[in-house]
């Protein structure tokens, strides 16, 4: 299983057009928004799973495709430097 990192997304993006636009490349095992605690809207970026060799796919066929009028980043998730455990 691969986490997918979406980045750029509008803040009008829902995890139901996500999830559908992603599984044009296969079988999506999880789909997550970030979303702001106050305005509930999206606050740019989530994350999906799926199988490595639909992740790759998608990753090919979907970064820099236009969503809702924006640019999509979509790449493997990498972990941020520094951000250990405590």
């Amino acid at each position: 299983m691969k986490k997918i990192f979406i980045g750029s997304l509008p803040a009008s993006a829902n995890e139901e057009d996500l999830q559908s636009l992603f599984s044009e490349f296969g079988t999506v095992r999880s789909c997550k928004l970030v979303m702001d605690v106050f305005s509930g809207q999206c606050k740019g970026f989530g994350f999906i799973e799926m199988e490595g060799h639909e992740a790759r796919a998608a990753i090919a066929g979907l970064n820099g495709k236009d969503f809702n009028g924006k640019p999509m980043k979509v790449n493997f998730e990498s972990p941020k430097p520094g951000r250990g455990r405590r």
